[in-house]
């Protein structure tokens, strides 16, 4: 019988820094000579409110004095993905083709905002779609906070990517 580590795959490289160059420090990605894919990426984030908040808020429908909770949300957080190169150092500018985000209660207590974007370039959106969603988060916090400041945000997480080197998750 032949023994069963003949039969498995050779270990792979260990994944590297790419923002770092051989010296250890700080470096843009050279993107030139990748093609230009279409690619996507979903990220969430959650924001947490204490019961007796989250209660005025379903009975308010989600608006404060500052206007629409969830309209304002969805705006900056479009803003935000939109500037991620101004905010990220080595993000680079992209042209974005697409965005959606989407805020919803997960149960009684939690606003879920979950941020899509779209591309076709030679890099990624996961930054963005991290960027989107958690701006989101942090603009509902801000039009809350006179409620209470046991407000929580997080975690943020990528869902999903398409496009690039590997796919991760359900397809944006």
């Amino acid at each position: 019988m032949a023994d069963s580590r003949s039969r498995t795959k050779p270990p792979t490289a260990a994944p590297a820094l790419t923002h770092l160059d051989a010296e250890g420090r700080p470096a843009m990605v050279d993107v030139s000579a990748k093609p230009a894919t279409a690619r996507s990426a979903t990220a969430r984030c959650d924001v947490r409110f204490p019961a007796a908040v989250a209660a005025q808020l379903h009975a308010s429908g989600l608006r404060s004095a500052k206007g629409g909770i969830v309209d304002t949300a969805v705006i900056a957080g479009t803003m935000a993905v939109k500037r991620t190169h101004e905010l990220i150092p080595f993000c680079h500018p992209l042209p974005i083709d697409g965005i959606r985000i989407a805020i919803d209660w997960e149960g009684e207590r939690a606003l879920r905002i979950e941020c899509t974007v779209h591309t076709v370039h030679r890099t990624g959106v996961e930054m963005e779609a991290l960027t989107g969603a958690t701006v989101a988060a942090l603009t509902i916090y801000d039009m809350c906070k006179a409620l209470s400041h046991a407000i929580t945000i997080g975690p943020a997480r990528l869902m999903a990517k398409r496009g690039g080197r590997r796919d991760i998750g359900a397809s944006p």
